[in-house]
């Protein structure tokens, strides 16, 4: 088989891929990216762009409901799932089509659309052409993973791919995961006019999150309606005319059963390395499916490479495309920039949002620290009172020696906005009388995060 030779092959055209061939192809090289689906990888087509377009729908109709607190009258409020969905599909149509457009366009890149796997460490097959590049950079994201629950094969279950284009809103949505994915998908089918109850095995829900914060949120949801069931065992699921019967123990080990017309299965990710044939590149996945790397993003193999949710170094946007800077200014401006240097951070997108930056106070304990911790409810936040916005609460943990940020959690009102103004002290190492000098807009959100700072205490 002939090779079609390239300086460099970009595997996948997730958030990563595309900037990436842009960078090396403006440097000159002779670019091949390949993709075998739809550009824009997880974020574009089933994660941030639509879901978050959801969410806004969503969140109108919770507001219009909610007008009388307002003093607004907004009458009777219905939700026209047809125009959802076709504003949710041309958002990321429109978004596809602009990452499509700019690769095919870009000089110096070749757009190849097929399924790539490796054939020797240094070329791929896709779809029976063969294409050689000096540098092979692995971005192909992760899927919905399928967890061992009993009869989950027999019925027709739902992931993040396909939830979002149902015909109808479920009747009853069974959520099976109380995490990020599940949690924001509960919250807007109960808004849009579902029933939902949430299973989730571990003790609590967001087991990462601090039991404040977790608690805080499961109050949030319970309070709209949302029947949250943590702790739970036994789960077992069997069709039930078009839909499924759940049964299960619950925290307290009595027996429970749920009808649902529609179940989502939102526990956990898995790598998309099971088809890249990554031996034949002298490569192998980890038990997780991750393709192991260094700081820098490189494999075993130094000529590849492996970026965003298939490194297992990060599962966001925002991360997946830290990994495309850090490899872009290694391999093009000479720097030496790494991935242990990324501070942690990220948002659960339910209405109000949490923003999460740093470490937790469970997590900064379990480093050795002994800490400061500052709580603020959002009902001692003017902006949030105002709105008439008051759940939640913003927190901040301190390391009680240096007495700098080690990190903070803002569960409210713009939560995912205004954490992220201590993202730049994080990273300087800023102690508390540092970021509390700072004057901030008043009445804003933010300018009460130094306030939660002052109020810090041996925890």
């Amino acid at each position: 088989m002939n090779s079609e030779d390239f300086d460099d092959l970009v595997i996948g055209a997730g958030q990563a891929g595309p900037a990436l061939a842009a960078r090396l192809a403006q440097a000159g090289r002779r670019v091949a990216i390949v993709e075998r689906l739809h550009m824009g990888g997880t974020c574009v087509n089933t994660g941030c762009m639509p879901t978050k377009t959801m969410v806004a729908s969503a969140y109108a109709a919770y507001l219009a409901r909610a007008g009388a607190r307002f003093g607004v009258s907004t009458g009777p409020v219905g939700v026209d799932w047809a125009q959802v969905r076709a504003r949710k599909d041309k958002v990321v149509e429109t978004a596809r089509a602009n990452i499509a457009h700019w690769m095919e366009t870009t000089p110096g890149v070749t757009v190849v659309h097929g399924h790539a796997r490796f054939v020797d460490p240094h070329a791929v097959d896709v779809e029976g052409r063969r294409l050689a590049g000096e540098r092979i950079f692995v971005n192909v994201g992760a899927r919905a993973a399928a967890p061992p629950i009993a009869g989950l094969e027999a019925i027709r279950s739902l992931t993040n791919d396909d939830v979002m284009d149902l015909d109808e809103v479920p009747q009853h949505l069974l959520v099976i995961g109380g995490s990020y994915i599940g949690l924001e998908f509960a919250q807007i089918y109960r808004r849009l006019g579902a029933e939902v109850t949430v299973v989730e095995l571990a003790p609590a829900l967001l087991p990462r999150e601090d039991a404040d914060i977790s608690a805080a949120i499961a109050e949030i949801l319970g309070g709209e309606g949302i029947v949250l069931l943590t702790a739970v065992s036994a789960l077992a699921l069997a069709p039930e005319g078009r839909g499924a019967h759940a049964t299960f123990r619950d925290a307290e080990g009595r027996a429970r059963e749920v009808a649902a017309s529609h179940v989502l299965v939102a526990a956990g990710r898995r790598p998309n390395t099971d088809d890249l044939a990554l031996e034949a590149a002298g490569l192998a996945a980890d038990a997780r499916g991750f393709i192991p790397i260094d700081d820098g993003c490189r494999t075993a193999q130094p000529h590849i490479y492996a970026l965003g949710e298939v490194n297992g170094r990060g599962a966001f946007t925002h991360t997946a495309y830290n990994d495309f800077e850090i490899v872009a200014a290694n391999l093009l401006d000479g720097a030496n920039r790494k991935i242990s240097d990324r501070q942690p951070c990220y948002a659960l997108f339910i209405d109000p949002p949490l923003g999460r930056i740093g470490l937790t106070e469970a997590q900064a304990k379990a480093a050795g620290h002994e800490v400061l911790v500052g709580v603020r409810a959002m009902t001692r936040v003017g902006r949030a009172v105002e709105s008439g916005e008051t759940r939640g609460l913003m927190k901040v943990v301190l390391d009680a020696g240096s007495r700098r940020l080690l990190g903070a959690a803002l569960l409210g009102y713009r939560g995912d906005e205004a954490v992220q103004t201590l993202l730049a002290p994080l990273y300087r190492g800023w102690t508390d009388r540092e970021i509390m000098a700072v004057v901030g807009i008043h009445p804003t959100v933010a300018e009460l995060l130094p306030y939660a700072i002052a109020d810090a205490k041996p925890a």
